[in-house]
């Protein structure tokens, strides 16, 4: 079974480090700094045998040359996207693999609309999802499109309940603000906000999550709720129809009016 930890970085990111006990072989997700995880590799003992990569973005890959000489022979998998060099196994939509060392087989999901090569990687009852699933939100749209991310969300909310969702960052109580906006009187909301302060005042991490409280909570994965989609609507100011229509209404709202 995977021991997942993580590993503070910059602001708000966070570093997945796992490992299967009692072996010392280590893999991270989405490594943008290098020195935290050399240091935690020191501390805990552990050999980093492999690096993940869900997109291009500097605070998720720019730790992989250092990384790379620190540790030669390093295997890196990521998306087939030119843009991220240091990879040595370019992966993509169903693509399985079993990272050296450990006896776990990850599975690869395309995941675009954050970025247009997004992916994500599914194994052991975990989704590593990067920027495209937060807790309590989702990714803002880069060089993907607003279509991308709906349809990558609902692949996202059709996965067990159970599945642990291990995001990249700590952005859970903003994301619960916004939420709040579009139930405001949703019980399930205000429970989860109350938890996630407590969780952040003893200075612990709000994430993973598991899927079934993203689904009761998540406004981004509820886009077919009466009440979401009557506040998606009051704010584009016409009828809206489907998923991917109340989707860019939320995400257009949140990125105009609340970040």
């Amino acid at each position: 079974m995977l021991q997942i930890s993580p590993i503070p970085a910059f602001d708000d990111n966070y570093i997945w480090l796992f490992v299967e006990p009692p072996g010392n072989a280590a893999v991270v997700v989405d490594p943008g700094d290098a020195d935290p995880v050399l240091e935690a590799l020191a501390r805990e003992g552990l050999q980093l045998t492999a690096a993940l990569i869900t997109h291009h973005h500097g605070d998720h890959v720019g730790g992989l040359s250092e990384l790379r000489e620190a540790q030669p022979g390093l295997r890196v998998f990521g998306p087939r996207d030119p843009r991220i060099r240091n990879l040595t196994d370019r992966v993509g939509e169903g693509d399985q693999f079993q990272p050296p060392g450990l006896t776990a087989r990850l599975q690869v999901l395309e995941l675009p609309g954050h970025t247009a090569t997004h992916i994500g990687f599914l194994g052991e009852g975990s989704l590593f999802c990067g920027d495209t699933l937060f807790a309590a939100g989702c990714g803002r749209v880069f060089d993907g499109t607003f279509g991308q991310l709906s349809a990558s969300l609902r692949r996202i909310a059709d996965l067990d309940p159970e599945t642990l969702c291990y995001c990249a960052h700590e952005y859970t109580l903003a994301n619960l603000g916004f939420a709040r906006w579009v139930e405001p009187d949703s019980p399930a909301l205000a429970e989860r906000e109350r938890q996630a302060r407590e969780t952040r005042e003893l200075g612990l991490p709000t994430v993973p999550s598991r899927l079934a409280l993203e689904l009761a909570t998540n406004p981004f994965l509820r886009t077919g709720e009466p009440g979401v989609k009557a506040a998606a609507e009051g704010f584009a100011g016409h009828p809206l129809e489907g998923h991917a229509e109340v989707f860019t209404a939320l995400r257009r709202w949140k990125d105009t009016r609340y970040d």
